[in-house]
């Protein structure tokens, strides 16, 4: 059997008994990083075979993986902290296994995402986890476009040497709404901070972000079936001016003014 296991997000006091009686038990443990792994492994006094198995090897080390099931181990997946495969590696070795028509389980514990929407207090009655941006600007854009007229709840995360860029991003095509950012989540200085998007800066960065952004307005869903070209020329064949009407869609679907003027610049 393969087993997915949880591992602490930053207070090792949160992982699970299972989790530990489940590690004590495997013949062979895949980890991201065989230093950052054995630290938790040594203060649970527990000591198995390692493999590295991370983004950059992970097609590689899923086969070999399968080879040791069949060949009658049992194996534990781990990343650095937090839930495999969830913006970590295993997404590749699940679909393998499935394809292989090999069965595995999950040992469920610690998601930094659940904890962040928590804290964040916005709405969590419906959300939407998104997890990293892409590096390139466009990528980025055209990611978030998919989402900006959604009214649930966005999470993403963000690196500290990416996290105003993000904000920055997410302002630049989202329009201004509530955010919180969240970091050291379980541990001694964990802290939530809430801004808008149009003021939402971090000085001096340090650890790992859980972004969680307002859902669109319901009001703006009601131009979706305009582009926001359209958009604007409703309102100026309505007598508005350029400025009034790029305020007023700006406003209705949830975006900069900025990100608009380009739609009123005559060829």
């Amino acid at each position: 059997m393969l087993y997915f296991i949880a591992t602490p997000i930053g207070n090792l006091s949160d992982i699970s008994l299972r989790a530990l009686e489940t590690l004590k038990s495997v013949d062979l443990i895949a980890c991201e990083d065989t230093r950052h792994s054995l630290k938790l492994l040594s203060h649970f006094e527990i000591k198995k075979p390692l493999i590295v198995y991370h983004k950059f090897n992970e097609k590689k080390q899923a086969e070999t993986l399968i080879q040791e099931l069949k060949n009658g181990k049992n194996i534990a997946v781990i990343s650095d902290a937090g839930t495999p495969v969830i913006s970590d590696p295993g997404n590749v070795l699940t679909k393998m296994l499935c394809e292989e028509g090999i069965e595995y389980t999950v040992i469920p514990g610690a998601t930094a995402f659940v904890s962040a929407l928590i804290l964040s207090g916005l709405d969590a009655s419906r959300f939407t986890f998104i997890g990293f941006l892409p590096e390139k600007t466009k990528d980025r854009e055209n990611l978030l476009k998919q989402y900006k007229n959604n009214s649930e709840t966005l999470i993403f995360y963000s690196a500290p040497h990416d996290v105003n860029n993000d904000l920055k991003t997410l302002y630049s095509v989202l329009g201004d709404r509530e955010v919180a950012l969240v970091k050291e989540i379980t541990k001694m200085h964990e802290t939530t901070y809430r801004f808008t998007l149009s003021n939402a800066k971090i000085e001096e960065p340090k650890g790992e972000f859980v972004i969680v952004v307002e859902g669109a307005k319901e009001t703006a869903n009601e131009f979706n079936s305009l582009t926001e070209k359209e958009h604007i020329d409703l309102y100026l064949s309505r007598g508005l001016s350029k400025k009034e009407a790029i305020k007023k869609v700006a406003e209705e679907r949830g975006v900069s003014k900025n990100s608009l003027y380009k739609y009123t610049i005559e060829d």
